[in-house]
């Protein structure tokens, strides 16, 4: 079959949400300059901020107040800004469970060390 299958026709009949090239701009911009795209990448990348955006205006749509201010705007955000910051004190954490962790075998070395029967 030439031009593709039915399913990549279909895609690219399919209207987006938004806009695909400055999507792809900003995702040129952080990638390496070698690196290619796919397509179902650009399409993914489309509808999943779509999505985000959609969730993030019915979280501010919750406000019993007739406009939206950028602080409202900025509470419905806040889930997304603080995934850096909990894996940053997930690996924190982590480092310090290895380091008790380490402590209590060399404390069960000690004792075995004392107490070997």
């Amino acid at each position: 079959m030439r031009g593709g299958s039915l399913s990549e026709k279909q895609e690219k009949n399919e209207e987006l949400p938004l806009p695909m090239a400055p999507i792809v701009r900003v995702m040129r911009k952080n990638l390496d300059k070698h690196k290619l795209i796919k397509r179902e990448v650009k399409v993914g990348m489309n509808k999943w901020l779509a999505k985000i955006c959609a969730d993030v205006t019915k979280k501010m749509n919750e406000s019993p107040y007739p406009s939206v201010d950028y602080g409202l705007f900025r509470q419905a955000i806040q889930p997304y800004e603080n995934v850096e910051h909990f894996e940053k004190e997930k690996k924190r954490i982590i480092v310090s469970l290895e380091k008790i962790k380490e402590d209590c075998d060399s404390l069960i070395r000690d004792l075995d060390r004392k107490f070997k029967v």
